[in-house]
């Protein structure tokens, strides 16, 4: 595609009412051409027209040009085995410009390819003429618009295709000429050859007896289709075949149905048509050129005219307000009155029906939806009769013969169920049970429990154990084989016991200590015993201990009792010390004899938010620390300082007033 400076993109590229729609068939995605790995795909002419802008990524959202489908020609193909696809086109006139974009619609409608930009695999859009494709000497991206004398290139990498999928190529051709081009697939290690034979599948004939419907196993190329029927035989020399026509060849290019036209009605009786060489000189050919065997042949049966049954439907489900009919042969839908009154129910209660519905197709149908004004909820056996409706008649086959009104065909309905189920809670100290019940009833013989910590069953009534004592959520299924319900619940399992509690765990002597309890759960009775031979059963106590003689370390024993008679214990040390007096000493001798060996504030039971700074004679921070309890060993890095006088810095906050407080002062190091 040939990019033009911007002040002439517009005028360019705009397509607004300036070509032709694309009607052509293969020029749009829904009638593209099915193509085949085996053979080189000859394009004489290119028919001028336009029809929609294209997401090219990285291209189209840049500005500049303007991507369409300009002169476009669509390839549909399957993949068969995964790898690379390679392909070229070449241009009859090597000064054209072809540019082109592959496409994934597995399962998707070929349309949506101009609106869903994840459908796009690669392409190419180079401003250069000549041969274009996907080669293993291609770029890693989509090439933009570009001018010619910039020679981009005009192949992509061969791209990764998967088995199973079906593609759209789409070539462009740039340039407003007739000329074609030749399209092959080549190089790569992906496989887009089907190689299974195709083969007849059914027949039957229509109501007159004069056409036979033949049905295919895959679709055969129309071009393969001999007009004049010579490509079957008939087995009978009652009626021969006068002309073939393939369902759809006129608006595509391939089909899986055929309709034989014959000399004379068929009367009942026994019937095969089978496959032969026609006057076009082959059989049956699909798209990879592969023919239906010769004398491959497919049996059918000619009825007499009679009634189509009403005697199928399909199963019910629970709660049923809509029965779905199918037929054996299309139904008229003229024939079907909207309000519903060819039909009516009997059984165990009434059951009323307000309409009939259905899908048509040419006029006619083999499924018919009846609407009933409420759901059928009871278990019960029903009845749905025919008969002549409000328009004067039953319903009427293609063939124009009514089904007798009178015809009737049996349904079961079940009932209902319900999964609502109840519970019953036994606390214990480790161990909690929950009983779950279930009522049963209406047929049930399927529970299907989920009872939270990864525990299930599928009994009616379960019994479940848990040792966390939290929110259970339970959900039960039910079913009868016919409806099924679903419970949810959620069971508070509240008898979490835990003792916890706070203290400071530095403390003064002869100071009252406050015990604070945290603990969680239906909570009866308190017990703590502080270490020292004192108690209390207060939920939260103060403690005052004595002074000792030196720094003293006490095990504090909480336990508490819950109304289910269950106990829960902890246990914290508590530090009390000899003196409360803060002080930091002005002298220290670093030499390991462990005596006044570190510089450190003394006594600092009381502070918050401490900060210790030391300095040397120079005002340089040689120690800082936020923790009493550590101090300065006299070095820097590792090296020992030099005797002398050292400045300290103390800043805290007191723990009882919430007073900041700063302190200085000089210490001496001694070698």
């Amino acid at each position: 595609m040939k990019l033009f400076f911007s002040i002439l993109s517009f005028f360019l590229f705009s397509i607004c009412g300036k070509a032709q729609i694309c009607t052509t068939p293969g020029q749009t995605p829904s009638t593209a051409f099915p193509v085949c790995g085996t053979s080189v795909f000859q394009q004489t002419t290119v028919p001028i027209c336009s029809s929609h802008t294209l997401i090219v990524p990285g291209c189209s959202d840049q500005g500049g040009a303007v991507y369409e489908d300009k002169n476009p020609y669509w390839y549909k193909f399957t993949c068969f085995k995964s790898g690379k696809l390679g392909f070229v086109i070449s241009p009859t006139d090597q000064g054209d410009d072809y540019d082109w974009q592959l496409y994934d619609i597995t399962n998707r409608n070929p349309e949506d390819v101009f609106k869903d930009k994840s459908m796009i695999i690669t392409g190419n859009w180079s401003g250069s003429s000549g041969n274009t494709g996907a080669s293993s000497i291609g770029v890693n991206f989509i090439q933009c618009a570009s001018i010619p004398d910039e020679n981009r290139s005009t192949y992509a990498a061969m791209p990764e295709i998967t088995a199973g999928h079906t593609y759209l190529l789409m070539v462009s051709h740039f340039t407003d000429s007739q000329v074609g081009y030749s399209l092959s697939f080549k190089n790569g290690t992906a496989v887009i050859t089907d190689s299974t034979t195709p083969r007849l599948k059914s027949a039957d004939v229509n109501c007159g007896r004069n056409i036979i419907r033949v049905k295919l196993k895959k679709k055969i190329k129309c071009s393969s289709l001999d007009p004049s029927g010579s490509d079957f035989i008939l087995s009978t020399g009652s009626a021969t075949i006068t002309n073939a026509t393939g369902i759809g060849c006129s608006v595509g290019f391939d089909t899986d149905s055929i309709e034989l036209q014959l000399s004379s009605a068929l009367s009942p009786g026994n019937y095969n048509v089978s496959i032969r060489k026609g006057n076009d000189g082959n059989t049956l050919l699909d798209y990879c050129d592969n023919a239906v065997p010769i004398a491959d042949k497919i049996d059918f049966e000619v009825f007499p005219l009679v009634p189509t049954p009403m005697d199928n439907m399909e199963p019910v489900h629970c709660l049923p307000q809509m029965l779905k009919l199918v037929f054996s042969k299309p139904i008229l839908c003229s024939s079907i009155d909207p309000d519903g009154s060819d039909f009516s129910i009997s059984g165990p209660y009434a059951a009323d029906i307000f309409g009939a519905s259905a899908k048509c197709s040419g006029g006619s149908t083999k499924e018919i939806l009846i609407n009933l004004t409420t759901p059928l909820y009871k278990q019960g056996q029903f009845t749905l009769h025919l008969k002549q409706g409000n328009d004067g008649n039953t319903i009427i086959d293609e063939c124009g013969v009514p089904t007798p009104a009178g015809s009737s065909i049996n349904f079961t309905v079940f009932d209902t169920v319900s999964a609502d189920f109840s519970y019953n809670k036994i606390y214990g100290c480790s161990v909690d049970t929950i009983q779950f019940s279930h009522p049963g009833g209406n047929g049930i013989t399927e529970w299907h429990w989920s009872l939270d910590d990864n525990k299930t069953s599928t009994v009616q009534n379960p019994t479940a154990l848990y040792t966390k004592f939290e929110k259970k959520d339970i959900q039960l299924i039910v079913s009868n084989g016919f409806c099924t319900d679903t419970s949810f619940q959620s069971v508070l399992l509240d008898n979490f016991l835990k003792a916890d509690f706070t203290a400071y765990e530095d403390n003064c002597p002869n100071e009252p200590v406050q015990f604070t309890s945290n603990a969680q759960g239906h909570i009866l009775q308190h017990q703590w015993s502080f270490g020292d031979g004192a108690q209390s059963s207060e939920e939260s106590p103060a403690h005052t201990y004595t002074q000792p003689y030196n720094t003293k370390t006490y095990s504090v024993n909480y336990s508490v009792t819950d109304s289910f008679g269950c106990e829960s214990k902890a246990t914290k040390p508590i530090i009390i010390y000899s003196s409360c007096y803060l002080a930091v000493p002005n002298a220290f001798t670093p030499n390991n004899d462990g005596k006044n060996d570190v510089l450190k504030v003394l006594n600092a039971i009381k502070t918050e938010k401490l900060e210790f700074n030391v300095y040397n004679r120079w005002g340089q921070l040689v120690y800082k620390t936020n923790n009493w309890k550590t101090g300065w060993d006299g070095k820097v890095n590792g090296t020992p300082q030099g005797s002398g006088v050292y400045v300290w810095f103390l800043k805290y906050t007191d723990r009882d007033t919430k007073e900041t407080r700063v302190l200085r002062g000089t210490a001496t190091l001694i070698r």
